[in-house]
This record gives C-alpha cells, structure tokens and sequence, in this order.
C-alpha cells in the first residue's frame, strides 16, 4: 500500500479524462446482454443515446479549456454538434424539494448579491436584473459589511433549481467562441443566440424565446459586432450564474491565461488575493508530506497557475 503518493501532474490528468471519455463512448457501442440501468440511472434513465451525447459534450467542454495548451477549435465544435440538439437531452439533476445552493442559502444565511453582477447586467438593460436577485441593494465590491439580510440574495435558488452538470447553453457559447476564434463570425452569432435564447428559459428564471430574441436584437448584436469574444464571454459568465458558477470561474481563468481580459471583475483585492486554483484537501496537507511541501504555507493558491492556464503543477 502507498501511503503517501506523488502528486500526478495535471496534464496527465487531462489525459486520463480524454482517454476514460473514449473508452466510455467506445463501451457504449458495443453490444450487450444487460439490460440497463433504467430507473437507477437518475439522469437519462439508460438511454445509451443521450450518454453518448454527454460524453460528447464534455469533450468539446475539456478541449476548449485545453485551449491555451493546444487550440483545437474545430474539433470543439465537432463535439458539441454530437451532442444536445436542445435543452431537453441536457445532462442535469432535477431536485423535488431543496437544491444545494438552496439549502446552503437557507442554512448559512450569510450571501449577498454582487454588485458587479448586477452593473453588468443593468448595463445591457438585461431582462434578467429583475430576475436574478431578491431586491435591490447590492455588496459593494470588496468591502461588504459582514452581516446577515442587509444585500439582495440570488432569487433563482429555489428547492427545485436542478444541478447542471452540463447544459445545452452550456455548448452553444462553446460553439460561438470556437466560431469566433476561427474568424466565422455569421456561425458565432447564431450559436451566441441559440445559447442566450436556452438559457433565458432555464426553468427556474421564467424568461421566453421571444424575450431572448428581443434582447439579442436590441443589446448583443451590436455589442458583438464591436467584440464578438468579449460578447461572446460575457453572455456566457451571465448565463451561469448561479448554479453553473464553476464553469465560469474555469472560463475566467483560461481567458486570462490567453490574454483576453474580457470579463471585469470589480473587487479590488483580485489585484493580490485571486485564487488560481483550489487547495489541497486539510486531510492530504495533513497526512502526506508530498501534499503538504506542495501547500506550503497556503500562499500559492494565488500564484502557482494550474497546468492549462500556464502552470507546471
């Protein structure tokens, strides 16, 4: 038994993802005897189809991401046109009672609504600042006083919100950048409002095609002839708000690891105190001296970039 193993290398991570998600495509095109999850498989109840269209997506997913390690932008689109043809094949966890963010919003208490968000928002006369938020009184960036029920929630958490793990929006705004880095900006814009027009009807906004389509009309189009990336990226931060914040967190990061400083971000301290990546678990820092002279004193969490945004961990 290892009881202090080395710390695997993110690229050979990377290439473990991609060779588990073909084997997982190849396994499903074979012929079987079994019969099926069925009920027990709670996101596509055994439709072979619909997990290969997962599968799909989540390449053309991890090959943007690789992006700034290797531009493969035809092959992104390759894999997400394999994959969702509508928001009703997306691969989500639909809750009957209390959602994550909604129990975590009830438990804690302690969230307020960014004020950044809501400008970005605001400044596009988006119909969704009447949407996102519970009132009208934002945390200013950066200096927040730290109590409870004084700023404006996410209204959006409700018991029903379902987890995206990855969503048809999610692909269109893959696709429209790939288009946009391949200088095809006609394919771009129609992916850009493919995506816009599915994510204004998540089901837990209440927004419809024909408020999307009035919205890309009157406020993105335009912005997108001017800057079709940067309207690309800030459509797609917009999109994930809430329950798809980690993905936007991955994109932010790729961005500024390729020199496209696209999305503001308005807090001060981001200027010092960014966190490029996640820390390492308090039990491996604890038990496993390879872990813990990698955490150091917790500092690099803001200076040692993950391997595809430049990084050599």
């Amino acid at each position: 038994m290892i009881f202090t193993p080395v710390l695997d290398s993110q690229e050979s991570l990377y290439q473990e993802i991609f060779g588990m998600l073909n084997s997982g495509l190849e396994n499903l095109n074979k012929e079987t005897n079994f019969s099926g999850l069925g009920s027990q498989d709670f996101f596509y109840g055994g439709d072979i189809d619909l997990w290969k269209k997962f599968g799909n997506g989540l390449k053309a997913r991890y090959t943007m991401r690789l992006s700034n390690r290797n531009a493969a932008y035809g092959d992104v689109i390759s894999f997400a046109d394999a994959s969702f043809e509508s928001a009703a094949e997306q691969c989500q966890y639909e809750y009957v009672d209390a959602s994550p963010f909604y129990q975590f919003l009830q438990d804690r208490n302690y969230f307020g609504a960014s004020q950044s968000m809501h400008d970005k928002l605001a400044d596009r006369n988006d119909p969704r600042d009447n949407v996102f938020f519970t009132g009208d009184v934002f945390a200013p960036n950066g200096t927040p006083d730290q109590v409870q029920d004084q700023y404006s929630k996410s209204a959006i958490s409700v018991e029903t919100a379902p987890t995206y793990l990855l969503s048809y929006h999610e692909l269109q705004f893959l696709k429209a950048e790939a288009y946009v880095r391949l200088d095809e900006l006609e394919n771009a814009k129609d992916a850009l409002e493919e995506g816009i027009i599915a994510a204004f009807q998540k089901p837990n906004i209440g927004l419809t095609a024909a408020d999307a389509e009035d919205y890309f009309a009157n406020e993105v189009e335009s912005r997108f002839d001017s800057n079709p990336l940067a309207e690309v990226m800030v459509q797609k931060y917009l999109a994930f708000y809430e329950e798809e914040a980690v993905e936007a967190y991955n994109d932010y990061r790729r961005l500024v690891a390729m020199g496209d400083d696209v999305i503001t971000l308005e807090n001060p301290a981001n200027l010092q105190q960014f966190p490029v990546r996640f820390s390492y678990g308090a039990d491996d820092v604890t038990t496993n001296a390879n872990v813990r002279e990698a955490y150091g004193d917790g500092s690099y969490v803001y200076s040692e970039e993950v391997w595809w945004a430049g990084g050599s961990r």
